[in-house]
């Protein structure tokens, strides 16, 4: 048995009784990269001194992709939150098609995407990339489920796929997030597989519940074993809570993913 990915885990979602400083050092120990949502939240100057590696940071505070005063927004949020990401040598800032509020709602929904929206989230994104060039960083677009999230363009697996492998540039690349993909659209192991030359990061959950693997209906080890199959050496970080203990869950996620 071998561990060809690098494990993470977002540090937000175990240990919630803990400042965030030692659920890093704790996940270091174990092992695991760190995932982390919003700065805005930490203490940066503590998480840095951890020495723990930061995978993957939510890369805006506000915006959204289909309109200029939003792409503005996304823009300028994003450039200052690449400079944090640099302090804590954040390997990935994450984006979704807007700013998401309190629960994951969309500060702005959208319940149709028009031709008019297509267009300009792929002129943002290409200004995203051009800013990440010049920074020194990668973006990746995350997909969401829709129940979940409802009213949030291009959430789904098959838009956050056909905006990244259309632009196609190294600084942009694929959040796929398989617990969205699973109540979304289903067929993980073909998902992997379609959005593969684009992947950035690989995030998981069991379903339902959002806790560890092996807590409900996905057959992590099945998808586990297809991805190192296809030749994938990315990343995979659990986006989960824990269902009992955060150290059983973290022991329970390195198992489905040791193949």
């Amino acid at each position: 048995m071998t561990q060809p990915f690098a494990l993470a885990a977002c540090a937000e979602m175990l240990w919630r009784d803990r400042p965030i400083d030692w659920r890093a050092r704790r996940l270091k120990e174990m092992g695991f990269g760190v995932g982390l949502w919003n700065w805005p939240d930490h203490d940066i100057a503590a998480l840095a001194k951890t020495g723990a590696t930061f995978t993957i940071m939510n890369g805006y505070l506000k915006g959204r992709l289909t309109d200029d005063e939003g792409a503005d927004l996304l823009l300028a949020s994003a450039r200052e939150t690449a400079k944090v990401g640099k302090r804590l040598g954040v390997q990935r800032l994450n984006l979704h098609g807007t700013g998401l509020g309190d629960g994951g709602i969309p500060i702005v929904k959208s319940d149709v995407t028009t031709g008019r929206m297509w267009l300009k989230a792929r002129d943002t994104l290409s200004r995203i990339c051009d800013l990440a060039e010049t920074e020194g960083v990668v973006f990746t677009l995350e997909n969401l489920n829709l129940l979940d999230h409802p009213g949030c363009p291009f959430g789904t697996t098959e838009a956050v796929f056909s905006l990244v492998s259309n632009i196609d540039r190294p600084q942009l690349r694929i959040n796929l997030d398989l617990y969205h993909t699973q109540i979304g659209e289903g067929d993980l192991v073909r998902w992997c597989k379609t959005c593969l030359p684009w992947i950035g990061e690989v995030q998981v959950a069991d379903n339902p519940g959002r806790c560890e693997p092996g807590t409900g209906e996905i057959n992590y080890a099945g998808v586990a074993k297809a991805l190192n199959e296809m030749g994938y050496r990315g990343p995979i970080g659990m986006e989960a809570f824990a269902a009992n203990e955060p150290e059983a869950a973290l022991e329970a996620f390195r198992a489905a993913f040791t193949v």
